[in-house]
């Protein structure tokens, strides 16, 4: 089989294309959103087959082999099916039956406690924080209005609930990626990933319960909302509860949107033909994402073949001697790549595989990896003033707030980073015997290394 000739570091420049090319459009135009990040890796793919050397054939091949990948496909797949659940619930009632239902249950004064709470379910069992944000920013620049409760407080707290659910979701693509790339089960992630983000999100909660007692309520922020629909919740509450469980996230994801289906189809949100088209809005909705992964995927084993992310690999570990520090080299590996992109799930796609080498050499737990992973990814997208997150909840201000106006009250965020970092200095309980094959990897690597 032809392979891609060792070009060391030069094998980087086409990876640098494609970050340069995204990052600079953003800067330029001042919208990180204008520049399809799909396109910024073809550009990519493009400069490795003028850059690299070898023979097109060799090159073809090596492409097709990282697209084709068996975790970038299981990833897409999933991808699909968190669309598909994703649109169908929603279009049969199940986020506006989620804020109503917090909205009664709310007391005015704890309504920046509410708002957390409310986004960290509705993040949590969407996978998605722009989704949360979304759904509640009206409602928490509204409320905060009526009562007199802090704006930039609602907002912050909005934020911190989104971004504890984004990453703590089955269904997320952040989780998605993390998984899939470190090789280790979403429920495993999960319950390391809530032993550092749960006692960060108790904290929060503290505070903002705290900051309710100074809270004044005026009259006229009570008003009577829609009826209550609780049974349009229990997609998401299936869907939790069984990924929780263990079962297969195919099968989850496949009962969820079904269970949505059947239940919208009953209530009369829509017809037999109504739940296909919502269906395929929602994989039309991982568009990006899905050409994304696949691309990046190519992407990234022509340059690995060309000898790039070896090079890149003994640079890292020149920085890293511990496992203490192999965490610390991963989580500013993915941030700083977030930073450049904004993007969370592009950051851990790319960021990944290289976490996985550094993982097996220094014999850090994967799936504290992942967690890992996702939480710098998380706590980077959140607080930058060019990502989606913070320009959609800015935008639901009408310019009574700016950036540095919500900053101080991302607490949420600020904790989240502070627990993990307090969990790098302390080793993961109940570790599991490495499965077949991955002491063999592990020798692999260290004579690759070598």
């Amino acid at each position: 089989m032809k392979t891609i000739p060792n070009a060391g570091g030069w094998a980087l420049l086409p990876f640098l294309v494609f970050v340069l090319s995204f990052l600079g459009t953003g800067l330029l135009l001042d919208d990180f959103y204008a520049f399809s990040a799909p396109v910024a890796v073809v550009l990519g793919v493009i400069a490795a087959f003028l850059i690299l050397r070898g023979s097109a054939d060799a090159k073809v091949a090596a492409l097709i082999r990282g697209c084709g990948d068996s975790k970038i496909i299981t990833m897409c797949l999933i991808y699909l099916l968190a669309g598909a659940f994703a649109t169908v619930t929603a279009a049969m009632g199940g986020v506006e039956a989620t804020v109503q239902l917090g909205l009664h249950l709310i007391p005015l004064q704890y309504l920046a406690l509410g708002i957390f709470v409310l986004a960290a379910f509705l993040s949590t069992a969407t996978g998605t924080s722009v989704g949360a944000i979304v759904a509640l920013g009206p409602i928490a620049a509204g409320l905060a209005a009526e009562s007199g409760i802090s704006l930039p407080l609602m907002m912050g707290a909005l934020l911190g609930g989104a971004m504890f659910g984004d990453n703590l979701s089955m269904i997320s693509d952040t989780t998605i990626a993390a998984t899939q790339t470190q090789e280790c089960e979403m429920k495993d992630k999960f319950r390391i990933n809530l032993r550092i983000a749960g006692p960060a999100a108790l904290l929060t909660i503290i505070l903002l319960l705290l900051s309710g007692f100074y809270a004044e309520a005026v009259v006229g922020a009570g008003e009577e909302s829609a009826p209550l629909a609780l049974w349009r919740i229990l997609p998401y509450l299936l869907v939790v509860g069984l990924a929780v469980a263990g079962v297969n996230v195919f099968n989850v994801l496949t009962i969820g949107t079904l269970f949505s289906g059947l239940s919208g189809i009953l209530a009369g949100d829509f017809g037999w033909l109504g739940i296909s088209q919502e269906v395929y809005k929602g994989f039309t909705g991982m568009t990006d994402i899905f050409l994304l992964s696949m691309l990046t995927g190519g992407l990234a084993a022509m340059v690995a073949e060309a000898g790039g992310i070896d090079f890149l690999l003994r640079k890292v570990k020149g920085a890293i001697h511990t496992p203490k520090t192999a965490q610390l080299g991963i989580g500013a590996l993915v941030g700083t790549t977030n930073m450049a992109i904004a993007n969370n799930t592009v950051s851990i796609v790319i960021a990944g595989p290289l976490a996985r080498e550094i993982s097996l050499q220094f014999g850090v737990d994967k799936r504290k990896v992942a967690a890992l992973l996702d939480i710098f990814a998380c706590f980077v997208q959140g607080l930058l003033p060019y990502g989606a997150q913070m320009l959609i909840l800015l935008s639901f201000t009408e310019g009574s707030l700016a950036y540095f106006d919500v900053l101080p009250y991302a607490w949420y965020l600020y904790l989240l980073l502070l627990t993990s970092l307090l969990s790098i200095s302390l080793p993961v309980k109940g570790r599991r015997k490495e499965p077949t094959g991955l002491a063999e990897q592990k020798g692999k690597v260290l004579k690759k290394a070598a």
